[in-house]
Parts: structure tokens; sequence; C-alpha cells
């Protein structure tokens, strides 16, 4: 799980890194300034996370047998929700998608608190 973990995390942060370059260079002259405000927004909690992700990582070789695997799963999911759908909102413009959102945020959420409760317990 570990091992899952870390190559999630560095393949996100590569991801976003990717994602970064192209909203300042390819989406600046493309989109509208509200638009690339949600676009850098995704990619900014995505890169909060992809670090989040190697934190579980970590952890999970501490406490393998405890609540940090789920952490990094919220993480995961949070990333794919969240970030996601803004990517997806602002290249579409499909409004809908802003509700799925918080649903990611509040993965994130449960993803800190588990990952904060996990090593106290352990």
């Amino acid at each position: 799980m570990d091992k899952l973990f870390a190559i999630a995390g560095g393949v996100s942060a590569l991801l976003g890194v990717i994602a970064g370059a192209f909203g300042a260079h390819g989406l600046r002259d493309r989109l509208p300034p509200e638009m690339l405000e949600v676009f850098e927004t995704a990619v900014r909690y995505q890169m909060y996370h992809a670090f989040g992700l190697l934190f579980a990582a970590w952890a999970v070789t501490r406490w393998p047998e405890s609540i940090p695997p789920a952490a990094g799963w919220s993480f995961i999911a949070g990333t794919v929700l969240f970030s996601g759908s803004l990517y997806v909102l602002s290249l579409t413009g499909v409004r809908w998608l802003g509700a799925v959102t918080p649903l990611g945020g509040v993965a994130f959420i449960i993803g800190w608190l588990l990952l904060v409760y996990g090593i106290y317990r352990a």
C-alpha cells in the first residue's frame, strides 16, 4: 500500500506540474480569467494532496495496520472529485460539475482527519 500511495503521490505531483504549466502557458489566452482561476485552484489542491499522498505513504510504512491507508484513499478520491471536476468545469464550462467539487473537498478533509487520528492512535 505504501508503494501505491508513493507512486500515486509522485504521479499526481508530476501531472500537477504539467497542468500548471499548461494553464500558465497554454490557457492564459484561451480561458476567461475566472475559468483560469478555477483551473489554477484545481492545480493547487492537486499539488497539496500529492504531498499528502506521499505523507500517507510514509505513515503506512510506520503504521500499516492503522488508519493511514484510508487517508491515502481519501486523498486519491478527493483529487479525482475536487481537482478533476474543476479541470473539466474550467475547460468545458459545464456548470453542474461544480456540484461534484464539494464532495472532493469533503474527501480531502476526511483524509487529513484520518491521517492525524491514525498517527495519534498508533
